[in-house]
């Protein structure tokens, strides 16, 4: 991946209002595979203390979209078509990691794996959720403004 690719990919990640709030960090970036790192939040985690399905669900579809761009030598945006998500463990732990694969790159259609781990205070990952993800490559509307 080129650098300018790799900054443009980083800045678009930086102004995700979700990813803020979440307290989120691209923790691995590569054609066509992005790794999004996130802290354990209250709002996260339900009340017997694991992190709660819609916050892996997020991370699913925002990490799916990364790697999807990331597969693109310039500059591109995606809508999720589809998204299944398998809750495999219970997700314990002190932070969650989306590490998120394209496994088909299309001309329109690009379909991406993304599994969730759950990291406990000592380093060890669970695997807490699999998910496969269709996106759909849209074309812009005009040559200056990137939608997020």
């Amino acid at each position: 991946m080129k650098d300018e690719r790799k900054v443009q990919l980083l800045e678009s990640f930086g102004r995700s209002k979700i990813m803020q709030l979440f307290g989120a960090e691209v923790t691995g970036i590569a054609d066509g595979y992005f790794e999004i790192t996130v802290p354990k939040q209250d709002f996260m985690a339900r009340p017997a203390g694991m992190f709660n399905g819609s916050t892996i669900a997020s991370l699913v579809d925002v990490s799916s979209g990364y790697a999807g761009a990331s597969a693109k030598p310039e500059d591109s945006y995606f809508t999720t078509v589809e998204l299944k998500v398998n809750y495999l463990n219970p997700a314990i732990g002190e932070q969650l990691v989306a590490k998120a694969q394209v496994i088909k790159n299309g001309k329109v259609l690009t379909v991406v794996r993304s599994d969730v781990f759950a990291v406990s205070a000592e380093g060890k990952e669970t695997l807490a959720a699999t998910s496969l993800v269709t996106l759909m490559q849209l074309s812009k509307k005009s040559p200056d403004k990137q939608i997020d």
